[in-house]
Order: structure tokens, then sequence, then C-alpha cells
């Protein structure tokens, strides 16, 4: 079992306890070990158990990650003593923890803005997920629903309040109800198992009954659907329970409840035939009502014996069930909604992955050339994308796009131009024609109106010559060595990605000086907003990178600084992508 030691920070000699293949450290609350400082990126590094051996990998973050102060790139194995340096933060790893070890344990927040522990977007669902079936199921705490039974009493319209429950009702067949329920309640998993065993419970308070079901609204099709009925008979030919519709859309419609000592004689459903043909003497039925929902469904219980009518009491009774499965109707709800966001979370998390796969895991090393670049989707994916391709001959292709959207849909279409690209660059003879063959095949791939405005550049070291082909994409900045920015390309780049299937593009050839740089990027750089009415701007970076350091790796962090200055901590809303590169004096 390997542990992390806490050295830097406000809680040093603190352990924390590599618990899974994946420990991803970063700003994101969804990280195993949640870093919250400002300079650490949403997700900065990972740490990675393969077959026993431990790896540490930076995941594009801004600010890089250290191990014995070497900045890390790519994917590097971990030693045994080894100091991690995550921005302020420090860790030695241990691949023994020491004896007599207290670990943290997970979901422990530590003092300076350190929360380790797997958050509900890693932890396997296996564990505590429901049975796999077409009911909504839940768990349920006794104590908690006993703790909200007062609220939810107090707003349930059927029959009256609590309060106006009779005092005629035995003390003792109430209690015995009522716990009957709480440990159907606090014992049961699924939805299903407590409307089945609140019956039997039903049943055995009211020795009168023949017939029971529950009915509840499916949030789909808003419909009512039996999810659990019950009878006396014990022979499988006649087991069927008779329905009225008239008594559950009356007791629906008016949230009370129903209670009918003879329904045949009853004057408020003499109309119905389906009462007279059931042969039903006497029912209760009650509204399972919910404040956010209003009403979920109905509990009605029925007897045929004409000389054991319900009574006032045994509708209040019922009444008083009805108001805890209502409560626990509403819980499994909601416990499938918050299974279906964790599910939707974890999905999500591994898209996130699989995108950070597709990135490049390390710079070009390229002689008397250094590169720099930084990824930040504004949501947990995103559309925008770049790339470093080794070509023959030592030359190193650049390509950087933005597909139009953002989101999943976006960062789908990413992925497919990912492995395009690179298909491209490598078949056809030069970057033109590369171009075009991505743009024809992007055309003719179904993808609706979505396009995608694209940017290839080749640089070639020996002859320190860089081609350029632009698909509508913005125009990158040149900055010479005596600090002049110019925009390239502006005039001869061709239109998007996916517009034209028959376009033709057109490429464009610079000689790179001593001491130059370059610097692409997408509008979620030029178009982060400060206000309704106020971008980052075009003006504005070309200002900013002409007085940026000489160094692109500064020039790129400090880039990125400026922008999130500039937005005052208003959310981020585009992905954000950029590219440099410099030929060094």
């Amino acid at each position: 079992m390997a542990v992390l030691e806490v050295l830097k920070g406000k809680t040093p000699g603190r352990f924390v306890e590599v618990q899974t293949e994946r420990t991803v450290f970063g700003r994101h609350p969804h990280c195993q070990v949640v870093l919250e400082n400002a300079a650490v990126s949403r997700y900065h590094a990972q740490i990675l158990d393969v077959h026993g051996d431990f790896f540490i990998e930076d995941l594009r973050s801004r600010n890089g990650t250290h191990v014995n102060e070497s900045l890390v790139e790519g994917r590097r194995e971990l030693k045994n003593g080894d100091v991690v340096r995550v921005c302020d933060f420090a860790f030695r790893f241990l691949a023994t923890p020491p004896t007599d070890t207290q670990l943290l344990k997970p979901g422990v927040l530590l003092e300076g803005g350190v929360l380790v522990g797997p958050t509900r977007a890693f932890e396997d669902p296996a564990e505590d997920s429901p049975n796999n079936n077409d009911e909504a199921e839940g768990t349920f705490d006794s104590r908690s629903e006993e703790e909200d039974r007062s609220s939810i009493i107090s707003t349930l319209d059927a029959g009256g309040s609590s309060s106006d429950l009779r005092l005629s009702v035995k003390p003792e067949t109430k209690l015995k109800a009522i716990l009957e329920i709480t440990k159907v309640l606090a014992g049961s998993l699924g939805l299903s198992q407590v409307l089945d065993k609140t019956l039997e419970g039903l049943f055995r308070i009211f020795p009168q009954a023949d017939e029971g079901f529950i009915m509840l609204r499916e949030e789909q099709q808003k419909k009512l659907v039996v999810k659990a009925t019950k009878t006396r008979r014990n022979t499988d030919a006649d087991d069927q329970v008779h329905i009225s519709m008239t008594i559950v859309r009356k007791a629906l419609e008016t949230s009370e409840g129903i209670l009918s000592e003879n329904a045949l004689e009853d004057s408020r459903f003499r109309a119905s035939e389906s009462l007279s043909s059931l042969q039903i003497r006497s029912m209760i039925c009650a509204p399972l009502v919910s404040r956010e929902r209003g009403p979920l469904g109905v509990i009605q219980i029925t007897t045929n014996d004409v000389g054991a009518q319900f009574r006032n009491e045994d509708l209040d009774l019922l009444i008083s069930v009805a108001m805890q499965v209502a409560l626990a109707v509403e819980n499994a709800y909601l416990y499938q909604k918050a299974l279906k966001q964790r599910d939707m979370e974890r999905d999500l998390e591994f898209a996130t992955q699989v995108q950070l796969g597709f990135l490049p895991h390390s710079r070009p090393k390229l002689p008397g050339y250094e590169f720099a670049d930084y990824y930040e989707p504004a949501q947990r994916v995103g559309g925008d994308y770049f790339d470093y391709i080794q070509l023959p001959h030592g030359r190193i292709a650049v390509a950087l796009a933005d597909v139009a959207g953002k989101g999943v849909p976006a960062a789908l279409l990413m992925a497919r131009l990912y492995s395009a690209v690179r298909y491209h660059l490598i078949s056809q003879p030069d970057a033109a024609a590369a171009m075009t063959g991505l743009n024809a095949e992007i055309s003719t791939s179904g993808l609706g109106h979505r396009f995608i405005t694209c940017l290839i550049m080749i640089i070639d070291p020996e002859s320190h010559q860089l081609t350029l082909v632009n698909a509508g994409h913005l125009s990158p900045l040149r900055r010479d060595s005596a600090g002049q920015v110019t925009p390239i390309g502006a005039v001869e780049s061709g239109m998007p990605l996916g517009i034209l299937a028959n376009q033709k593009f057109h490429q464009m050839k610079y000689d790179l000086q001593p001491g130059e740089s370059w610097l692409v990027f997408t509008d979620g750089v030029t178009e982060a907003m400060r206000s309704a009415k106020e971008i980052y701007g075009n003006k504005r970076l070309t200002e900013f990178f002409a007085k940026s350091p000489t160094k692109i790796d500064e020039t790129v962090k400090e880039v990125v600084a400026d922008v999130g200055a500039f937005v005052e901590g208003r959310p981020q809303s585009d992905d954000i992508c950029m590219v440099g590169f410099q030929r060094l004096p």
C-alpha cells in the first residue's frame, strides 16, 4: 500500500493513502486530492498504479508538476522517497507506509485547502446501487424519516393535517401501524419491497380487508401504474385486484382521503358502472401527496364483507400510513435521480480522461526550438484541439482547431479530428493537400451544420522555414526578436472545415528568424468576457504578447494569467487552447 506524506502546507506529517488505480490531484471537487489554490489547475496531475508500479503524469496543468524539483513531462515512474510538488503543496511518495501510520480517511479536509479521499465521481457504484429493475428503488434511514415526518405530515391535505386525526383511534393500533411502516422503511432497499411490505402490514391491521393496491404516477408517461397488490385469496385462479378509477381519480383530484362504508349506495359513486360490477362493499382510499411533486398515487383497501365496513378511524389510520409511504416514494425518486447524476458524473469523468489522452503528453524536442501550450475546457470536456505530429525528415507539424460548440458533442468531433488530421498529414504530399483532404472528409461525414476552424503549421528545423495553412481560424501572431508583433495570413485564410466540400486550400511559407516567437490560440482567449459588452480582444492580446517575456513558456503562462485577471473571477465561457513556439536566439 503506497502513501503520500504531506510535506508542505499547514498539516505536515499527515499521510494520504493512494487508494485506487488513479489518484487525481487538482482544484476540481471531483479530484481525489483536492488542492484549493488558484495556481492549481482543475485537473492538475495524477498518480497511476500499474500492476504495483506507480507513475505520475501531469495533466497539461498550467504551472506544471515537479518530482524532486524536476519538471514532469509525459509519464514518470515514482520511486520510494520521491518528493512530488504541485504548486505550493509537496508530498513524499512512500511505497510502504511507516509503522503505526494514521492514514487520513476519505473525505477528510486538511488545513490549507487539501481534501483527501475519493468523491462521488470516483466511487464504484457496484457496492451501493440498487437492484437493476424497472421499479424505482431507494434506501431510507429511520432516523432521517423520523426527523422529517412532522414537516411532511403538516403539508398533506388528505382528510386534514395530522392535528385533525381523530382521537378515537386506538393508540396501540395506530402505534402498531407506524412501527410497521417505520420498520419497512428502515430495512428495505427497494421501493417495490417497501410497497409490498406496507400492504402486508395494512392487512394485519385491517383483518376485514379483501383487496389492496398501491398505484403510483410514472414520472415519464405521467400515467398511473399499479406497483403493488395484495388479496386474501390463496388460489391463483382469481388473484386479480379490482380497481375503480372513479375512486382513484377523485382521491388524486382532491388530495383527500375517501371513506365509503357502502360503496354501492354511496351517492358520490352512483354513476360509476365499475363499482357496481366490482361489487365493492366498503373501501378506504388515501392519496400519496408530496409537497414538491403533488399527488404521487394512492393506497386503497377494500372489503366485500357487508358486516365489516370501514369506519372513520380506519381512514385516519390509512392516511397516517400514506403520509409515510409518500415520503418513502419521494425519497426513492430523489435517490434514483442521485444515482443517475452520479452515473453521469462518472461518465463525464471518464470522458475527461479520454480527451486528455488525445492531447500530447509531452512537447517536441526540436533542436533550436522551444514549445509551450495550454488547454482548459469550459465544461468537463471541450471541442478545442491541438497536437504535435512528427513528420519525415525531422519536421514537426503543429495542428490547432476549434469545433463549433462545446461540451460532449464538440468533444466527440474533436476525437474524430485527432485521428483525421494525423492521417491526412502523413498520407498527403504537403500541408495544403492535407487540409483539402481533411475538409472533404468532414464535409461528407454527415455531421450536420457543425463546422471547424483549423490551422496547420509545419516547422522544418533544417531550412528554418514554416509552412502555414489556415481554414478560417484566428490569425496566428508572430513576434520578431525586436518585439514587433504581426498577425499572419488573414487574407490567405480559407473557409472553415465542413462548409464547402470541394474547397481547395493554399499554403504559405515563412522564414523563421533567430529569436522570433509564434502564438496560435482559440477564441476562448480573445472572447473571454469581463461583462456583457467587454471582451479580452485581439488588440489586448497583441499588445500583451509584444511586451511579454522572451521565453515562450513564460509568455503562455502570463497570457493565461492576464486573461484570468481580465475576467475578474467570472466562469470560463468557452474552451481555451493556446500553443506557442520559438526559434532560439
